[in-house]
Order: C-alpha cells, then structure tokens, then sequence
C-alpha cells in the first residue's frame, strides 16, 4: 500500500475507531510524516517495501539527531511508527509486521512535581479579586485544583457544565466522560465569574456556550490559559517551574497525602490504569529522611 494512504488510513483509526483525542492524533501525525520523508529520501514509497533494519535505521537516525530528542519524545515516535504497522498487518493491508522486534526506550520515572499547599494557596490568591479579568483568572485556576482537570478540560467546559451543584462532567481523552466533586472555594470562585464578569465579556463576541473566555469574550485558548498560571505564579513570587499540568499534580499530591485511596485518585484524574497513578505515592528522599529523623528514637544525638 502506498504509504501516505496508509498513514491517511491508520489516522483515521486512531481517531474515529480509538477514539484518541486531537491532540494525541496531531503528534501521530508529525512523527508519521518524519517518518514518511525519511523512507522518501531512500525511495521508499509503499509499506510493503519496509524491513525490520528499515525501522531500526530510522529509529537510530531519530535518536541521533542533534540535540538529541527527549525519551519521551522517542517513545512516542516507535510508538506510531509501531502503531501504524501494527493496524497495517492486522487490516491485511501488509503482509508482516517489521517492527515486532523493535524494543522501545526505557524511560526514567519522574515524579511529578507538586507545589505544597502554601505555595498554590499563594498561586491562587494572586489574581486581583477586583479585576473582572483577575476573577475569571481565579476562577480558573481554583476549578484546576479543585478538580485535578487537564487545561483542555476546563477550557473545554460550558457554562451548562456548572448546573449540576457541587458535582462537575468533565470530558477527558477520548472523549470520556468522568465526573468529580467541585469544592466549596472553586464553586464560589466559579460563580462570581459567572455573575460578575461572564456576561460582559460574552457581549463581546457571538454567542458560544464555552465557560472560560477570553478578553474579547471568544473561548479561552490552551495557550491563554497557559498564561493566566504564569502570570499567577510570576505574581505569586514562586521559584518552583509551574506550568498547567503543576495543579493537576498538586491535586494528586495532596489527595494521597490526606489519605486518598490511590483507586479514588485514579478516578478523579481519569487514569486509565492505577499504575499511571501510583507514581505520585512514591515519596522523596528528603520527606522519607524527615519522618525517620522526627519518629525513631535513636535517629539523632541528643547533644
């Protein structure tokens, strides 16, 4: 099959079949079309003429490159080149699959960085509670701890989102649905901007149902809201490196450390399995050699 029809094919599964979200099928995209014009260099067109020492060399020449790529980044390069491969033999469309031996890249784990409790509540007294835009600002960023949402997610949200009292729907990778408690701070946070500032900004712009919008009253943009957490945080005098997915992590954080079974925390985030989840129970070295010194008896001398 010639490959940008199969690229063009296994997409199209990805996104309609699978149900991945758009911004996991744009990454597919630009790694499949690297991996196109890599084979068009060497005159390869269609899927068929792909070996095994084929996707080795492209793999190699992707881990080659200068700056080298991050782990992650070239995890998830093997994994589309595996990915459209895969569907290929399955589909019937090739005859082999050449990427079956071909080991993906060991990752470290990282631990999540989470801000402490002082540092978000400072993050989120920082917008101005008198600026029509510093409320919306707090409103945003109080329903971000408050939920554990992605960016995508709120941003994503509509004003009707909000009628179910302290219960919030939000639609998470896929499409799919889960549904977490909204606190106290984030609904009164969320209502003010409501009543207060939501209205005047919608009279901007044509009418869109979307929650969060901007200064000209279109929906809030990613970026946008990338900008309001910096803007928080530059204000909030924070050295630690926040950015959108911090609060999700903060979220997770705390919730385990107040005794959250990890299973509960799993669902509130959306994780697919408990083991993406389990990551932020792991504690530091710093924290596991404070609790040792404040709890054994023989820990320190006396003198």
């Amino acid at each position: 099959m010639q490959l940008d029809r199969a690229i063009d094919g296994y997409l199209r599964h990805i996104s309609i079949e699978r149900g991945l979200s758009d911004n996991t099928v744009a990454a597919y995209r630009r790694d499949l079309a690297g991996y196109a014009a890599w084979l068009a260099e060497r005159g390869i067109a269609d899927s068929g003429e792909i070996a095994p020492d084929t996707v080795r060399a492209f793999v190699e020449h992707a881990a080659a490159v200068d700056p080298p790529p991050a782990s992650s980044s070239l995890a998830r390069l093997q994994s589309s080149v595996r990915g459209l491969h895969r569907f290929l033999a399955r589909e019937g469309a090739a005859s082999t699959d050449p990427t079956t031996k071909l080991v993906p890249p060991k990752q470290p784990q990282k631990l999540p960085k989470a801000l402490t409790i002082a540092q978000v509540e400072a993050l989120l007294e920082a917008p101005s509670a008198d600026d029509p835009i510093g409320i919306r600002d707090r409103a945003l960023l109080e329903l971000l701890y408050a939920t554990g949402a992605r960016v995508s997610e709120a941003i994503g949200l509509d004003v009707d989102d909000m009628r179910h009292g302290d219960i919030l729907r939000l639609r998470g990778k896929g499409d799919k649905e889960r549904i977490v408690p909204l606190g106290s701070y984030a609904r009164a946070a969320v209502e003010a901007y409501l009543t207060r500032v939501r209205p005047a900004l919608a009279a901007k712009s044509t009418a869109t149902p979307k929650l969060f919008l901007g200064a000209r009253g279109r929906p809030l943009s990613r970026q946008s809201a990338w900008l309001v957490i910096q803007a928080a945080a530059e204000k909030a005098q924070l050295s630690a490196h926040v950015s959108p997915h911090t609060l999700r992590h903060s979220f997770a954080t705390h919730l385990l450390q107040g005794g959250a079974d990890v299973r509960v925390v799993q669902e509130l985030l959306g994780h697919a399995s408990v083991a993406t989840t389990q990551i932020y129970t792991h504690v530091s070295a710093d924290t596991l050699r404070d609790m040792y010194q404040a709890a054994h008896p023989r820990a320190a001398s006396s003198s």
